[in-house]
């Protein structure tokens, strides 16, 4: 059995087979729609974390709950579909990772209910009426991306203080560039930070990005949150390893692969709190009266094995900070 097939297994329902394993649960079984703009391979550790969030609430997947998962693996045209197919099945609820995911269930459907988990201002992309009193029928986590852009950024700098300028890479094809790019723009001016944008959806245009990247002498590297590049952890960190670049990262997996530093959401705990917001939802709570949650836990990772390898002396601070150090 080839990896990706067997990774797909143990994440659940693959979507390619929805229909043989829908026939195989017990009548009158809930269920949970799951839609990701990621890819199964990206999302083993979270994954458990979810099922912890909703065992924790009495929900055990296969017992007394079923999950159809639907994977756009960071094509994002692909979700409406996927959300749509999930709406036919009348899922008792749908859980979505990444604002994305959530707009394109919002647009499918305004009676199931749906909790999302995404790092972008919810009231701003109309998915709920406020942060307090949400409305219509959808709640979820707020993970607070566009305020950890500006301090990465001033991490980079704290780690490279020499560096002229710092190379920031986005998705032109995601539907959530356009604030990327304001945020970090907005982060950069506040703290006087030359930046230059480097665009990349194909990992062939990675590749030309890090090019690029060399050319400008750029001396230090952010990768913004997307699903694209998540799917692609082990090719952005072997590149940075193979052009000597000091990249910082958005979360512990990259760090985890060799990355030489993550600062973000502590997203395995989010996908917990992800996995208890739906458990509230089957005990018959509606979104409309579940207040939008705000992360509350991060973490710094630092991976002193590629820093020694870059030739970096990491601030005493930083080392004080970091929730882990990898040696």
């Amino acid at each position: 059995m080839r990896r990706r097939e067997f990774i797909a297994l143990l994440g659940g329902v693959a979507a390619s087979s929805p229909l043989t394993v829908q026939a195989q649960q017990p009548a009158g079984i809930r269920s949970i729609g799951f839609l990701s703009s990621g890819s199964v391979e990206a999302y083993t550790q979270l994954l458990a974390a979810y099922r912890k969030g909703l065992a924790e609430a009495g929900y055990v997947e296969g017992r007394n709950v079923a999950i159809e998962y639907r994977w756009a693996e960071g094509k994002f045209d692909r979700l409406p579909a996927l959300a749509s197919d999930l709406s036919r099945r009348s899922v008792t609820v749908i859980a979505t990772t990444g604002t994305t995911s959530a707009l394109a269930a919002k647009t499918a459907t305004a009676t199931i209910p749906i909790v999302f988990l995404g790092g972008d201002d919810p009231v701003k992309f109309g998915l709920v009426e406020s942060l307090s009193r949400p409305g219509g029928n959808a709640t979820g986590l707020n993970l607070l991306t566009s305020e950890m852009t500006g301090k990465r950024l001033e991490l980079a700098r704290e780690l490279v203080p020499a560096a002229a300028a710092v190379a920031v890479l986005i998705n032109p094809k995601s539907p959530e560039a356009e604030p990327q790019l304001r945020d970090v723009q907005t982060a950069a001016r506040a703290i006087g930070q030359l930046i230059h944008i480097l665009s990349a959806s194909t990992e062939r245009e990675v590749d030309n990005a890090f090019a690029t990247l060399v050319q400008q002498q750029d001396g230090a590297l952010l990768i913004t949150n997307d699903a694209f590049f998540i799917d692609r952890i082990d090719q952005l960190v072997a590149l940075a390893a193979r052009h000597s670049v000091p990249t910082i990262y958005d979360r512990r997996a990259y760090a985890s692969a060799g990355g030489l530093i993550s600062y973000g959401t502590h997203y395995i705990d989010a996908f917990r709190q992800l996995g208890a917001y739906t458990a509230r939802i089957l005990n018959g709570a509606k979104p409309a009266d579940l207040p939008v949650e705000q992360s509350t836990k991060f973490e710094l990772v630092i991976n002193l094995n590629t820093a020694k390898a870059l030739g970096l002396n990491v601030p005493a601070r930083l080392l004080a900070l970091a929730d882990e150090l990898i040696e």
